[in-house]
């Protein structure tokens, strides 16, 4: 008997924070075993696509029936430490706040308690037209219903423990 596997799955905790791991494989790194800077985005962005799968969110659906999806208006990076080949990296995503037409989203990857890199990633939901369109109203409460359930005590990637690039 075939036995497939899962594709791996995120998870929303009680706090409103969606976690994803990847791993890091030689096809993200450089010679040198570092992670390649785009692949940060590439990990981004499949933690955002797997945070509305656990939201009930089906871009697929929306957009074959003229409604639109997300797409990115604005990702802003930095970079505080490299990840390397074999490390186990949790991406952790958050609405910071939740409009009509887009969510601004916070995205902070993690080696155990160092952050890596942090993001503020702003999509705005557009139709099939390519334009700005309000987005459902029960994808907006999903994303309200997240910043609702956050904790004052959110992890952030400041702190005496975060460093630039390379000065580990």
């Amino acid at each position: 008997m075939k036995v497939n596997p899962e594709p791996s799955t995120g998870v929303i905790d009680t706090g409103g924070v969606h976690r994803y791991a990847v791993r890091v494989y030689y096809e993200d790194t450089d010679a040198g075993g570092v992670v390649y800077h785009a692949n940060y985005l590439r990990w981004f962005e499949r933690a955002r696509s797997d945070l509305l799968e656990r939201l009930d969110i089906d871009q697929g659906a929306a957009l074959e029936a003229g409604e639109g999806l997300y797409t990115v208006a604005e990702a802003a990076l930095r970079y505080r430490a490299p990840a390397r080949l074999g490390d186990v990296v949790v991406i952790e995503t958050f609405p910071e706040s939740v409009g009509r037409v887009s969510c601004t989203l916070r995205q902070v990857a993690w080696r155990g308690d160092r952050a890596l890199c942090e993001a503020t990633v702003k999509v705005g939901f557009i139709g099939p037209d390519g334009r700005p369109r309000k987005q459902p109203a029960v994808w907006q409460q999903a994303f309200d219903s997240l910043v609702a359930g956050r904790t004052p005590s959110q992890p952030s990637a400041s702190g005496p423990d975060s460093c630039p690039e390379g000065q580990e």
